[in-house]
């Protein structure tokens, strides 16, 4: 399914077969619908009878890969490291590092474009999110990005571009897929079933994807719970809020993240981004704070990122961010 803030790009992209690269880097923002558009591409590259409005969804080509088994597509995800070997089905104790795309997977892939394709036409890899792969298996893809096969096509989607090598971006037709127009993406999140979807998609950042992926109303209540503990800094037991939100570390990280954005917003241009419904608040809060230290946070909120996916003690490390919060913010902690 291609959405429709993408059917131009698609249209784009596909406008000439006969000299479609070799390799396509889909990056922007997550919740734009850059996987699925991935996924239309490989499908109209694979199908029998393509036009420029994508794979015509009858052939036998289109029926194997609706069905996940088409022989010239392979596609690789980021796997838990307790998923590898042969013994994954054996319980195991979580090890650090979190989810990546190991330098296996990428050989397999680089193997099997060297084949030849079932019926003589493209053979397609998707990799997503294509900054996961470890330092190894980028360099391992290198090697087909440098010396490609015929027919074949490698499309990579990313949500951090600047966390893949220099030398694989390089090698790529760099294919940006920005934010909607915010018209579009209200339209498209009212067919959607959402009748007021204007908070969830100034919280998703304008990526309608995500704003639909925060419609569920206990997250809303989740949501509203945790911002009424920001929006009272002098008030905040840090201790007993992140208790209450540890199981929930990801999502409390996120409004955090989101809301000292916002306060350091409201101090630069005046107004909110993330959470304008709650501009009085955030207009009082970041008048209380200090520029030198909000900026500060903000870089250590934005390195804490990477320990979401650690096994570490989630109330520990909420609360540390709590009371630098409360710190910067005036209360007494």
């Amino acid at each position: 399914m291609i959405h429709p803030w993408n059917a131009d790009l698609f249209r784009q992209l596909t406008a000439d077969p006969e000299h479609l690269p070799h390799a396509i880097l889909l990056h922007g923002p997550a919740g734009v619908g850059k996987l699925e558009l991935a996924n239309e591409l490989a499908r109209w590259a694979l199908c029998q009878h393509p036009d420029l409005n994508g794979a015509c969804g009858v052939c036998d080509a289109c029926n194997w890969f609706n069905q996940g088994n088409h022989p010239d597509f392979r596609r690789v995800e980021p796997m838990e490291p307790e998923e590898e070997g042969a013994e994954a089905s054996v319980k195991k104790a979580p090890k650090k590092g979190g989810r990546i795309i190991k330098v296996e997977a990428i050989r397999e892939i680089s193997e099997f474009l060297s084949l030849t394709a079932h019926r003589g036409g493209w053979r397609v890899a998707l990799i997503q999110p294509a900054e996961f792969m470890n330092p190894a298996a980028a360099n391992a893809l290198l090697k087909t990005l440098e010396e490609p096969p015929a027919r074949v096509l490698l499309l990579l989607v990313s949500h951090q571009m600047g966390r893949l090598l220099p030398t694989v971006i390089s090698r790529c037709r760099k294919v940006a897929v920005p934010l909607p127009r915010r018209e579009v993406a209200l339209s498209w999140l009212r067919d959607a079933g959402l009748a007021e979807p204007g908070v969830l998609l100034a919280e998703a950042g304008g990526a309608p994807l995500a704003a639909l992926g925060y419609a569920d109303p206990e997250r809303a209540a989740r949501r509203e719970a945790f911002l009424d503990l920001l929006a009272q800094p002098r008030s905040l037991d840090a201790c007993q809020a992140a208790q209450a939100f540890q199981p929930l570390l990801a999502e409390a990280w996120g409004w955090l993240t989101r809301w000292v954005h916002d306060l350091l917003a409201q101090r630069l241009a005046g107004q909110p981004h993330y959470f304008p419904a709650r501009s009085a608040a955030i207009s009082r809060t970041a008048a209380i704070c200090g520029l030198a230290d909000l900026l500060a946070f903000q870089r250590e909120l934005a390195q804490a990122g990477r320990w979401l996916r650690h096994p570490l003690n989630a109330q520990l490390l909420l609360e540390s961010w709590l009371i630098r919060y409360g710190e910067i913010a005036g209360s007494q902690v």
